[in-house]
């Protein structure tokens, strides 16, 4: 069975839990709390502004070495970091291609492939760092808050069985020739140099991605700056169950996340977390006396932040998209007919 079937049955299936979580807890409840909530809800759509931010100043600090210039301002990556969550969390493309995406469009502004490719996948390795830390944080808080530890022995297990693969690419990127050698293989498998080898651009990636590794001060400030952003997005939680009638601690909110993201984490084969979020909150929620009717409202109000804030980065990014393609087509036509005159 390939990977992408695997994502198309795993997202049925959570799709068939989140459905079955609602109908069990009743819709009418669900509906009275969102309703009772209203449109102050609409204050999680700036909010989120502000841990994407944080995320993108980790991602600006990892970038900066590459652009002197500062072509590549804070509200550019902004943006694309915008479309890069989008493009994850709604479209069908795996966790990874909001990331080739995002390497795309910081080209656009003059930054080299390898770098700007570069940065992205270093920025992706240290969100996995931070997800450890922050899924640890969670459970400290909820042991500390439930004062027990059995009930998170699963999720612990499973993270502990996940660990290696960090680890292995932390020091495969950093003394391997990763790219190099799938650039190689790609040239073998096509016979020959291609359209693909030259996007790869094994040698100078392995290269950029060495000299990441060579300045850690300034990896431990991007790391530092996105663990922030884990932190703050928490305070969405606790926002969303104020507005919804069922106030919670800030470290109940912060621990709800930790360990709802990490369970995300385990089972990513998942399209959009489909029933793993639903279905951790309501496990988790419970943990520290939240009804499920109260989890599965937030779960829904998330869902609701994510469309409303990710739709409107996809269509700028298609308008972006068609701008650049029209602008191309009409310098290509009138090269013509400048030689003829």
């Amino acid at each position: 069975m390939n990977m992408k079937l695997l994502s198309y049955i795993a997202g049925i299936l959570g799709l068939g839990v989140a459905i079955a979580l609602v109908a069990h807890q009743g819709w009418g409840e669900i509906a009275a709390a969102i309703d009772r909530a209203g449109w102050p809800l609409l204050w999680l759509l700036p909010f989120h502004v502000l841990p994407l931010l944080f995320d993108v100043i980790g991602w600006r600090v990892l970038i900066a070495p590459r652009d002197p210039q500062r072509q590549a301002t804070l509200p550019f990556l902004f943006w694309v970091a915008a479309i890069r969550e989008a493009s994850n969390r709604l479209l069908p493309v795996a966790n990874i291609g909001g990331e080739i995406i995002g390497i795309r469009l910081v080209k656009w502004r003059g930054i080299g492939g390898a770098a700007a490719a570069a940065s992205v996948i270093m920025e992706v390795l240290l969100t996995l760092v931070n997800q450890y830390l922050f899924t640890a944080l969670g459970i400290i808080l909820l042991i500390e808050l439930t004062q027990s530890i059995s009930a998170f022995s699963t999720v612990i297990s499973a993270l502990a069985a996940s660990l290696p693969l960090p680890i292995f690419l932390i020091i495969i990127l950093r003394h391997g020739k990763v790219f190099s050698r799938l650039e190689g293989f790609a040239e073998k498998l096509l016979g020959g140099r291609s359209k693909l080898t030259e996007l790869i651009d094994g040698t100078n990636l392995d290269l950029e991605i060495r000299e990441q590794y060579s300045h850690p001060l300034r990896l431990i400030v991007a790391t530092g700056w996105q663990f922030l952003g884990y932190v703050v997005g928490s305070f969405e939680t606790w926002l969303a169950l104020h507005l919804l009638g069922y106030p919670i601690s800030v470290w109940d909110a912060i621990a709800i996340e930790a360990v709802t993201q990490a369970l995300r984490h385990i089972i990513f084969v998942v399209p959009a977390g489909l029933g793993v979020q639903e279905g951790g909150l309501v496990l988790f929620g419970n943990m520290i006396g939240l009804p499920a009717e109260a989890a599965v409202a937030l779960s829904l109000v998330k869902r609701m932040r994510e469309v409303a804030f990710g739709v409107p980065a996809l269509i700028s990014w298609q308008w972006a998209e068609t701008r650049r393609l029209y602008a191309g087509s009409s310098t290509r036509v009138s090269r013509p007919s400048e030689e003829n005159q």
